[in-house]
């Protein structure tokens, strides 16, 4: 159906608000980079309109610090789209200073918590493989 496919995954040793506040963070990027993405507004039996949602599933995996280093690593290898949130942006407040803190991260050594990526399905699920879906 979709030639394309969204991952998100978040790591395996998050509190739960923490976990979902990743996913909403990491879908919102994804968002940005394929806004094709979106339908239509929602309307209800009565004519009252609702917002637009992502058209295309979004999977929500699980991985260890080290699975995230790896998916990220062949993302980058496959030119996958990629969004990361590395753990020192949960002591920020705003998008400015998430950056920023990210800028000052080891590159090759990015203490993630959550990373989305998006691309051609046999690429993604090159990337990802060896994942399990979220519990």
């Amino acid at each position: 159906m979709f030639d394309t496919k969204i991952a998100l995954i978040v790591r395996d040793d998050l509190q739960m608000w923490q976990r979902l506040n990743v996913v909403a963070f990491l879908a919102t990027g994804i968002v940005t980079i394929a806004p094709e993405i979106i339908g239509e507004p929602y309307v209800d039996s009565k004519g009252q309109t609702y917002g637009a949602m992502s058209g295309q599933p979004m999977l929500i995996f699980e991985a260890n610090l080290t699975s995230l280093q790896r998916v990220h690593r062949k993302s980058l290898e496959r030119e996958l789209s990629l969004i990361p949130y590395v753990e020192a942006m949960f002591s920020t407040g705003h998008d400015a200073d998430n950056r920023n803190i990210f800028l000052l991260e080891n590159a090759d050594n990015l203490n993630l918590v959550g990373i989305g990526i998006r691309g051609q399905k046999n690429s993604v699920d090159k990337a990802i493989k060896g994942l399990s879906l979220h519990k």
